[in-house]
């Protein structure tokens, strides 16, 4: 559904190290960039993820109530993010790596956000 997201970050360089360690563990390659924008970009033949300072010159600031999930291919998977995130600058949120159920069945999550306060997750959907 979706080709790519991006969040704004106020330090780009802290968000790279962060996403290149988050997304890592997750096997995604290391970013490419900064492009011409001062864009920093991780892709995947599904899509791709974006971290950037705001276009408009203002701070970037998290989006509140927003959250951007990035698949794992299993639990192992969704805890190394979530370590490699925290070792990275990243801060735990909400419950520790683990499944939780809910109306979509059991789905193993890792919450976190990002040093710009992004929220993210790592989900793996329990067989």
């Amino acid at each position: 559904m979706f080709t790519h997201m991006t969040v704004g970050a106020n330090d780009i360089e802290a968000s790279r190290r962060f996403y290149d360690a988050a997304l890592g563990a997750l096997g995604i390659d290391a970013s490419s960039g900064p492009d011409a924008k001062g864009r920093f970009w991780w892709r995947t033949p599904r899509g791709a993820f974006a971290v950037c300072k705001p276009i408009d010159g203002e701070a970037a600031c998290h989006a509140n109530g927003g959250t951007i999930g990035f698949a794992a291919k299993d639990m192992e998977a969704v805890a190394a993010f979530h370590a490699a995130g925290i070792a990275a600058g990243g801060t735990a949120i909400e419950d520790p790596p683990g499944p939780r159920e809910g109306p979509f069945g059991t789905l193993n999550l890792a919450y976190l956000r990002d040093p710009a306060g992004n929220k993210i997750c790592a989900m793996h959907r329990a067989g």
